[in-house]
């Protein structure tokens, strides 16, 4: 697992800027949302961790690697960042088994045949989802594909994973299952955690620290306890 820092990152479209300059460090091992309302920057910057959307000026560090410099030019694609990312629309191959699906990055980093059968029953078991390898995605329902998209992204051990509202297509109770599935996940791995959400509820309960955005800008950074007993800003 690895720390993340992001140093002085903004993010300007045209004569737009969605995030003005930002700086923030994510400790290593550590569960941070980032909370706010739609349009406040909060996927934009979980997206130029990953490497899917370059920032105009600034660095990203993951552990000791600088893996993003504006003043160098410096740019490591996703692929090299050891990073695994469980989107809000699941993103599954719907032509592939779940099994398959899971695999994916493994197969990518040509893990043995052996090994991979042995990593992707494993993970599937992780998010109770034993048997269902040779299933196709549109035959589970929305909660279980979303496992299979957590269990794609956990199953090559990455440094640190990234959840893009990843539970904000569910219904309520799917919802409530998902979020103690994450929080039971979030004790058994070791690795850093960041959590895209506009559900403080969801930030409440799965995290150690808070960073609350409004319009590409941290109003806040803490605890849950700090939020609550000392709030900042009003908008806090």
């Amino acid at each position: 697992m690895s720390s993340v820092t992001l140093d002085s990152i903004s993010k300007t479209y045209g004569s737009q800027t969605i995030i003005p300059p930002l700086s923030l460090n994510i400790k290593t091992g550590e569960f941070l949302s980032l909370l706010g309302p739609s349009g406040c920057g909060k996927t934009t910057l979980i997206r130029m961790i990953a490497g899917l959307e370059t920032p105009t000026e600034g660095k990203v560090i993951i552990g000791e690697e600088t893996v993003f410099d504006s003043s160098s030019q410096l740019f490591v694609p996703p692929e090299r960042r050891n990073l695994g990312m469980v989107f809000q629309s699941y993103a599954l191959w719907p032509h592939l088994t779940v099994f398959e699906n899971i695999a994916f990055p493994l197969r990518c980093r040509k893990v043995p045949t052996a090994e991979i059968e042995l990593q992707v029953e494993t993970a599937l078991e992780q998010v109770q989802l034993a048997g269902m390898g040779k299933r196709k995605p549109n035959e589970l329902s929305g909660g279980q594909q979303q496992r299979v998209a957590l269990a794609r992204a956990l199953v090559a051990r990455p440094k640190v994973l990234l959840l893009d509202e990843p539970l904000s297509n569910l219904d309520t109770n799917l919802r409530e299952e998902m979020c103690e599935q994450i929080a039971k996940l979030k004790g058994q791995f070791p690795m850093t955690m960041i959590y895209v959400t506009h559900d403080q509820n969801e930030a409440v309960r799965l995290s150690d620290r808070i960073a609350i955005l409004n319009k590409g800008k941290i109003e806040q950074l803490g605890t849950v306890q700090e939020m609550r007993t000392s709030p900042k800003t009003e908008f806090v």
